[in-house]
């Protein structure tokens, strides 16, 4: 009892609000993820067509993504170290969590919409122009980067602004002469409205209807 009496002064103090704070931000967190990962599957397209896509896009996301955002970040900082408290470090959490609903909203589109993943040598067999894609076209890249930027603020580090304006080059290259190009030539009209209709980067907030291709 002595032991325990000795320890109720220490949690009313900072401990005590850092755990109220983190209650309070994850009920936010919880409450935006709900609501942006709904997740929905093409009405002719059973889960069983999918089960292959989307055990292909996890360990695409845990070779590619994982080594992105995790192991490289990781090297160059040599391991991650303790964030400081601050709300620097609570706006870098909220972002690298943004980031990365992003990111899986988009991998779970391309793997029951589009029956394939985000990796060009398992590309989809349909244009996916549905749920984030319908606002911008490169919505998976915008999640990334943000989980780098949320990196970047949460353990302090200018060097990753480096490494993600670095990242950010070589993505844009990468949709300009290779992605686009193959998208054309593999969906033809349809991915040319689509083009035309959505914007490469910027979302665009208002949707009137739906790009042809869409379902």
């Amino acid at each position: 009892m002595e032991y325990r009496r000795k320890l109720r002064p220490k949690l009313r103090g900072s401990t005590l609000e850092d755990c109220e704070a983190a209650s309070r931000f994850s009920s936010v967190v919880i409450d935006f993820t709900v609501r942006l990962c709904g997740l929905s599957c093409r009405p002719d397209l059973s889960m069983t067509r999918a089960l292959g896509p989307i055990l292909k896009t996890i360990l695409f996301t845990i070779l590619v993504p994982g080594s992105v955002l995790v192991l490289i970040p990781s090297l160059i900082l040599g391991g991650f170290p303790r964030p400081e408290r601050g709300p620097l470090t609570w706006l870098g959490v909220l972002i690298i969590l943004f980031g990365a609903a992003i990111y899986f909203r988009c991998a779970w589109e391309f793997a029951v919409r589009g029956l394939g993943t985000p990796a060009p040598i398992a590309p989809t067999k349909f244009l996916v122009t549905t749920a984030l894609h319908r606002y911008v076209r490169n919505p998976m890249y915008i999640g990334v980067f943000g989980v780098l930027l949320g990196e970047a603020a949460t353990f302090r580090a200018f060097v990753l602004l480096k490494y993600a304006a670095v990242c950010f080059a070589a993505a844009y290259l990468f949709v300009i002469f290779y992605e686009e190009p193959t998208l054309r030539r593999q969906f033809g009209e349809s991915y040319e409205q689509y083009r035309r209709s959505v914007p490469r980067w910027i979302p665009k907030l208002r949707v009137r209807q739906k790009p042809s291709g869409s379902w």
